[in-house]
């Protein structure tokens, strides 16, 4: 029985020594559990941040997204042709014409993000200097009065000037600048262009209201607020696609507005601080080899045919 007592003795102990063992193992294993979730965290974190580090800088853009063919307001992502229209911060619409289709093609070349923002054009200038934005590519004619606030790539683009008249109206069928004088004419363009200085080339005109964009000086004219709409070329063609009433004339080159030719220029303006910034834009310019007249003038034709009024 002593015996008995003992080998049972014995088996109590070795059996509670396997469950001190087996217990052992549950904090144990926890640890490792709680080693591989930290893990799996850190690594998770670490794939975040990775992510973060890649981010592309942005190219932030200022244009009115209203002043077709180079920009406007569309309310889906793609024009008729498969072209990606770029949406607008802090909005639910797109933007596209041929200001965006330039800022995209130098954003992909300089590997940044695209991000457009609306401004009125009477604020352009006013919200990139308080930083809202980092340049402009709205169809800025480059003149020396504005090189005195702003930085100013080559061109991007270049255009003439023309008039917009009613179709039906007493001048439909002038040809040159000097048939216009005398007649008492009521001219407007938009506020803030380059084309103001023209209105006082037409001798005996009443200069009337201008206004804040091309569609309500359009508009004007339609109404018969103003007889004449001094504008750019590529403006007034898009105009005219969806308004039958009005007329598009260009003047003969012999008659026609003069000191217009910083106008022409269409150019990428920066923060007369940024410096780098404008070199870079140029740099990409330069790389895509934009500078080309025929590429411009194509691409113009292009986005004509895409504004959704157009179509």
């Amino acid at each position: 029985m002593k015996r008995r007592l003992a080998m049972t003795v014995l088996a109590g102990l070795m059996f509670a020594a396997s469950l001190t063992g087996c217990g052992s193992s549950v904090p144990e294993g926890s640890a490792q559990n709680t080693t591989s979730a930290e893990t799996s965290t850190e690594a998770e974190t670490s794939d975040t941040a990775s992510e973060n580090a890649s981010e592309k800088p942005v190219l932030r853009v200022g244009m009115e997204c209203a002043y077709a063919p180079f920009n406007w307001t569309q309310d889906a992502d793609s024009t008729p042709d498969g072209s990606k229209a770029v949406p607008i911060y802090d909005s639910s619409y797109y933007a596209y014409g041929y200001d965006v289709a330039i800022a995209q093609m130098l954003a992909d070349e300089l590997d940044m993000d695209l991000e457009i923002h609306k401004v009125e054009w009477s604020s352009i200038g006013i919200s990139m200097d308080a930083g809202d934005y980092d340049c402009i590519i709205a169809g800025m004619g480059r003149t020396a009065e504005r090189q005195k606030a702003y930085n100013f790539t080559e061109p991007y683009y270049y255009r003439d000037n023309c008039i917009v008249v009613k179709k039906d109206g007493p001048y439909s069928d002038v040809k040159g600048l000097s048939e216009l004088n005398g007649t008492g004419c009521v001219l407007t363009t938009q506020l803030g262009c380059g084309w103001i200085p023209l209105l006082d080339q037409v001798e005996g005109a009443v200069t009337g209201t201008n206004f804040e964009t091309t569609s309500e000086c359009f508009m004007a004219v339609s109404n018969g607020v103003a007889d004449v709409f001094i504008v750019d070329v590529p403006t007034a063609e898009s105009a005219i696609l969806t308004n039958d009433d009005l007329k598009m004339i260009r003047f003969d080159e012999n008659d026609t507005f003069t000191g217009d030719e910083e106008m022409v220029n269409v150019c990428i303006a920066t923060r007369k601080d940024d410096t780098e910034l404008c070199g870079k834009l140029q740099g990409a310019m330069d790389a895509i080899g934009w500078n080309d007249k025929e590429k411009m003038d194509k691409l113009m034709e292009k986005v004509l045919t895409q504004q959704p009024a157009a179509n």
